[in-house]
């Protein structure tokens, strides 16, 4: 498993994550079983959220539950989590940022969270409210680092401007069908092409050029929770190629859909969302596996994105 340095932080982090949003109905052996199949495969950075299982904290709860880390086990692991969603609102006020770490430190049992990320822009967001939340949570030791998710450039630039911390990553969804973060500035100026069409606002090249992490979440879904694409009768080009690149390099196609996020040159962590261990095993793969220019751009068209 290949590592990079997230920027603003001594976090040596795996290219690959390993997102807990659906445990909370597994059992501690599943779960436990779950984790150290990721830890085998270089795996020690977890991605939680304060709204992730059926009640506030449930899947933080259930990892706490079924790990029962102690302080000297809780320092080999960064521990990734959420706030600002839930209850039928996006709330970034001080008061909900706090009262959630609050929630999730006690859920985590832990004494302090890795990284905190906002997990989708609240479009009330008093910038002055998250820095005053972000300054009470660091200097008490319970946030290390903080950064967003699925946020624009004009989001996180007017966050930073109140910020007294550096945003360390950003957490958007990307996968092979579902990459407008890259199509886009492939077709830039191409009048009717839909593709050309700017919806992210140059999100990757702010990142690159702020030295911001981007975490790649639903890494095999060919949309917006819409079914994988991998193995989908809808994708029959797409999965022929996967299929004959995986045969080529003796790796499972979830190493061939990573691979293929992790060859962009910008700092990409992939979070998967699996609870099988075996597709946790098989995407890790991916990050030892470095594509050729030629066999990036044969899934980039055969996922039907349009090189002019």
């Amino acid at each position: 498993m290949k590592t990079l340095t997230l920027p603003g932080t001594s976090i040596a982090a795996p290219e690959v994550v390993l997102g807990l949003m659906r445990i909370a109905g597994k059992s501690d052996d599943e779960i436990r079983t779950l984790v150290a199949t990721a830890r085998d495969a270089g795996i020690d950075f977890v991605d939680h959220a304060d709204v992730y299982g059926p009640s506030r904290h449930e899947c933080e709860r259930r990892w706490a539950q079924a790990m029962h880390l102690t302080p000297s086990e809780r320092e080999q692991w960064t521990i990734q989590t959420k706030c600002g969603l839930g209850d039928g609102k996006f709330d970034f006020s001080y008061e909900h940022i706090v009262e959630s770490v609050n929630g999730s430190l006690e859920a985590l049992e832990t004494d302090y969270i890795d990284i905190l990320l906002l997990h989708r822009p609240d479009a009330l967001v008093e910038p002055e409210e998250v820095a005053r939340a972000f300054d009470e949570l660091h200097a008490a030791g319970k946030v290390r680092h903080f950064g967003v998710s699925n946020h624009a450039p004009g989001q996180m630039a007017l966050l930073s401007k109140y910020l007294n911390q550096p945003i360390v990553a950003n957490q958007v969804q990307l996968s092979i069908t579902h990459a407008n973060v890259f199509t886009q500035g492939t077709a830039i100026n191409m009048n009717g092409l839909d593709q050309s069409v700017d919806r992210d606002n140059g999100v990757v090249d702010y990142c690159r050029l702020n030295d911001i992490a981007l975490q790649a979440w639903s890494p095999f879904q060919a949309g917006f929770f819409d079914g994988p694409f991998l193995g989908s009768d809808r994708y029959p080009e797409l999965n022929a190629v996967v299929d004959r690149l995986a045969a080529e390099h003796d790796v499972e196609p979830e190493a061939i859909a990573t691979a293929w996020i992790l060859r962009h040159p910008a700092k990409w962590q992939v979070v998967l969302g699996t609870t099988t261990p075996a597709r946790v095993t098989a995407a890790a793969a991916g990050s030892d596996l470095t594509l050729t220019r030629a066999e990036w751009y044969e899934l980039f068209r055969a996922a039907g994105h349009v090189l002019p």
